[in-house]
């Protein structure tokens, strides 16, 4: 029979998923020999068994009972007794840290007799009725299922009454009162009188805490940072020390270092003449933690010592609750202390300095999360009030601006000088130039890989999306919030895009030195402080990690900057962007041509305007990979909308005119190109096999900035990608032609031009024949976005916003797949491709270019599935490089065929 509890001195840290993290860490301060009141951990097993069944566990109760009673031999007294009552704690602790997400019940054992008891024992009669009084909302609360607000309700108005401000001021009469007041709340609401029976209480109480492991707001903490829903809680049963004996007794929580900061010294909050919960409630307001020095020298010098104990052996910030009760120090819990990310870096970097831990320790316990926190300016959280709206944290930092609602009114007041946040129903390519000149992208539309999403993090630009709670109406040019604020554009808007929220007026900004930093380039190490602690973990994880790291970049300028950030080439250059603007009517030209000649002179006057992108993005990567994809998106995206150019024609032919020509031509193109699902028709490799010159054009293009660098003394590593291939024949048809056109332009320049030429794996079929596909590519790249949505068959930017909510809440997600990387699905076609691949060309080279190579979880996959590199937005560099360097301290035993 399984085993289902564990005294805190048969226990240790090392027993954390039994013990949970509370349970273990008390039975590691027990070990340690620190005052910890004697107690048992009900475990997660017994738990889960119960969440299973619906019903208490076969022998738990025995085994409760048998260590209760090893309890009471320690104290001296029995639960429940009546002249000298034992009283318990029952307390959640969970595998994972869940701050304030599950129950607590304390003062378990008293009753109607043994209060009268406690209240001679300790010379305090209304200290024995408060903590009647607590026990009693507690558990009719927690157990028993009487809203709280009830139990608030009535000791407000006896406070009211008693013209007090606050619990403390009650006498021992007030709270015999409340007692009795709780007690017929319980019974008209539940139709249970309070029970008497010590017993009782701490069987239901154990209960009422597993049970709690599945409460709303429980579910809603674990959703939101990722946590398992099967791990369930242990339960933590412990003898009651008391903070509420009077002024030579309080409690308090502390920290072994600034857990905002990371700098050393004691830093904390004691309450005298208080229990536990009165801290962290904030119904009566704490002193600093150097407060107790003055009051009790002597447990504080105690708590010190203690304290210096726990962060030698932890080798870390602790966090620590502790009670004092007449003058007797108790230790009650410690854990490793959350901290900001700038803590984070600054804690990892001193405790290297102070010997406690590696440098391969202090990089893993930072994050590329915590960088991008620590990389982008933030908003002063003291000055933000409530959100107009929330949305998708689609890219992070806080800008703020006015709102305007196009892309020309965004450009026209950003040339005046003035701040701007471009607020859209979602972004189009056409909205590039207002993208752009804005601080802060706010759309009510689409998700984490939307149009503006994307092309928001490649520009380092926040952005928020799919904020559905607005109402945006263009033609009005204003949106209205939920609450019915109407924002007309010029009102001032603060936009979080690393919270996806949207406040009204301007919220004061906090600037970040590590972006300044990281702006300045790779080899400036930094000055003190968070700036030095992020240049030492970047150099450590450049130090050990096998994953290169690439950046996106369809610009000089952004492949400079990718370049200043680390990248150590270019993993995806998007030509299409290369054809917005002024060059769409070169495009319009090409897709309206109705002969060979006149497609020519498209495609003609074209090619020096590519060729002068390459060669400008080719200079600023000298001597790295720079992997050019071929156009991809249909045709239509660079033709104007449908709709709009059938109302210009109706217009116009219902005032008695003739439409423009121009107008009929192109709805006459748009209409015959019109796709039911264009990403999945006519694009990337088709476009290529059925639009004569098209490829040909791009090539040229490219070869002759090769050709151009090469004559310059340059060393250019151009590499040409074929997107959407499905089929080996369509990569060796566009290979074929790749090989031609380079020939051509070798003989020509004089000097010899050779690209290697590869395609990008986002078909599930591709992965499924990647050895087939190997015999022509000379590598692949996973354009994990496409490759994402047709393993799922999703549509990215229709399902964020249709029904991911609920997929998420629902718990079929942990997260969007579109954010991280889907492992059992999208994850096995990766591995197929990769091991398939190489095993047709064992040289093959393996990257990755969708949005997922910016993601720290996802970096990790890519590791141990044996990738060469990541690439990503520029701004996204560093993390993939610290998250590259943590994965490989996490797994050496790369499983891959290399």
């Amino acid at each position: 029979m399984a085993r289902y509890v564990y005294d805190f001195t048969e226990g240790g840290r090392d027993m954390v998923d039994l013990l949970g993290g509370k349970g273990s860490n008390l039975a590691e301060m027990t070990r340690l020999g620190l005052p910890v009141p004697p107690g048992f951990t009900v475990t997660t097993e017994a738990c889960r068994a119960f969440l299973a069944t619906g019903g208490e566990p076969l022998g738990m109760w025995e085994e409760i009972s048998e260590h209760l009673r090893a309890v009471e031999t320690a104290a001296g007294k029995l639960l429940g007794q009546p002249d000298d009552p034992l009283l318990l704690s029952v307390r959640s602790g969970a595998r994972f840290s869940m701050p304030g997400m599950m129950e607590t019940i304390l003062d378990i054992g008293l009753n109607d007799e043994s209060v009268l008891g406690l209240a001679e024992v300790s010379g305090s009669e209304r200290f024995a009725w408060d903590s009647y009084r607590r026990l009693v909302q507690m558990f009719g609360s927690t157990v028993m299922g009487v809203a709280p607000s009830r139990f608030e309700r009535a000791i407000a108005l006896l406070k009211d009454l008693r013209g007090v401000p606050d619990d403390v001021h009650l006498d021992a009469g007030d709270l015999t009162q409340l007692v009795e007041t709780y007690k017929n709340l319980i019974h008209l609401e539940t139709g249970e009188y309070f029970p008497q029976s010590p017993a009782e209480q701490l069987r239901r109480a154990v209960l009422a805490v597993f049970e709690s492991w599945n409460g709303e707001r429980a579910r809603l903490y674990r959703r939101r940072e990722h946590i398992a829903d099967d791990l369930g809680t242990a339960v933590n049963v412990q003898r009651m020390v008391f903070g509420n004996l009077g002024p030579d007794s309080g409690s308090g929580v502390a920290f072994t270092r600034d857990p905002a900061t990371g700098r050393p010294g004691l830093y904390g909050d004691y309450l005298p003449d208080a229990q536990g919960e009165d801290v962290v409630a904030g119904i009566r307001s704490t002193a600093p933690l150097t407060e107790l020095e003055r009051l009790d020298p002597g447990s504080y010098g105690r708590l010190r010592a203690h304290m210096e104990t726990l962060e030698r052996h932890y080798r870390d910030l602790c966090d620590i609750e502790f009670t004092i009760e007449r003058g007797t120090l108790w230790m009650l819990q410690t854990r490793v202390g959350k901290r900001t990310a700038e803590a984070a870096f600054a804690l990892a970097a001193e405790l290297a300095d102070e010997g406690l831990i590696t440098a391969d320790e202090g990089l893993a316990r930072v994050s590329g999360e915590g960088l991008a926190r620590v990389m982008f300016p933030r908003f002063d959280a003291s000055a933000t009030g409530d959100p107009l709206a929330r949305g998708l944290p689609a890219s992070p930092g806080a800008a703020v601006g006015v709102a305007v609602f196009d892309s020309a009114e965004a450009v026209r007041r950003a040339a005046a000088g003035e701040k701007v946040v471009l607020v859209r129903q979602e972004t189009t390519p056409d909205d590039l130039p207002g993208m752009i000149a804005a601080q802060a992208v706010l759309t009510s539309r689409g998700g984490k890989t939307s149009h503006a999403a994307v092309v928001a993090r490649g520009m380092g630009k926040v952005c928020v999306c799919g904020a559905e709670e607005l109402s945006v109406d263009l033609g009005a040019r204003r949106f209205t919030a939920p609450d019915g604020t109407v924002v007309e554009e010029g009102t001032v808007l603060s936009v979080d895009g690393t919270a996806g929220a949207v406040y009204p007026g301007s919220v004061p900004l906090v600037d970040s030195a590590v972006m300044r930093f990281l702006e300045a380039g790779a080899g400036d190490r930094g000055t003190t402080g968070v700036v030095d602690a992020v240049a030492r973990a970047l150099a450590r994880a450049d130090t050990v990690r096998r994953l290169e790291v690439r950046a996106n970049a369809d610009t000089p300028e952004d492949a400079a900057r990718a370049r200043r950030f680390g990248a150590q080439g270019i993993g995806l250059c998007r030509t299409e962007h290369m054809f917005l603007g002024e060059r769409r009517k070169l495009v319009e030209e090409m897709i309206l041509a109705d002969t060979d000649a006149r497609r020519d002179r498209a495609l003609a006057a074209l090619l020096p305007l590519q060729r002068e992108d390459f060669t400008g993005i080719l200079e600023a990567m000298d001597g790295l990979p720079v992997t050019i994809r071929l156009l991809d998106p249909p045709l239509h995206e660079f033709l104007p909308d449908r709709t709009e150019l059938a109302v210009r024609i109706a217009a116009a032919e219902a005032r008695g005119g003739l439409p423009d020509a121009h107008d009929v031509e192109l709805l006459t193109a748009v209409n015959r190109m019109h796709e039911e699902n264009p990403m999945l028709g006519l694009r990337g490799v088709r476009l290529g096999l059925v639009v004569p010159g098209l490829v040909a054009m791009q090539v040229r293009a490219i070869g002759e900035a090769v050709a151009h660098r090469l004559l310059a003394g340059g060393t250019p590593r151009a590499e040409i990608m074929v997107p959407l291939v499905g089929d080996v024949r369509e990569l060796r048809i566009v290979r074929d032609e790749v090989q031609r056109v380079l020939t051509e332009v070798s003989e020509t320049s004089g000097v010899p031009v050779t690209c290697p030429v590869g395609t990008m794996i986002e078909l599930p079929r591709a992965a499924l024949t990647a050895g087939r596909i190997a015999e022509e590519a000379e590598f692949f790249s996973f354009g994990t976005n496409d490759l994402t949505q047709t393993t799922w068959g999703f549509s990215r930017d229709d399902v964020e916003a249709e029904f991911f909510p609920a997929y998420l809440d629902k718990g079929v997600f942990p997260a969007s797949p579109f954010e991280t990387l889907d492992r059992d699905g999208v994850g096995r076609l990766v591995r197929i491709a990769v091991a398939e691949g190489r095993a047709t060309r064992p040289d093959l080279k393996i990257g990755v270019c969708g949005e997922h190579g910016g993601d720290p979880d996802s970096v990790h996959f890519f590791h141990t599935a044996g990738l060469d590199y990541v690439s990503c937005s520029p701004f996204r560099v560093p993390v993939a490089r610290l998250e590259a360097g943590r994965a490989a301290l996490e797994r050496t035993d790369v499983s891959d065929s290399r």
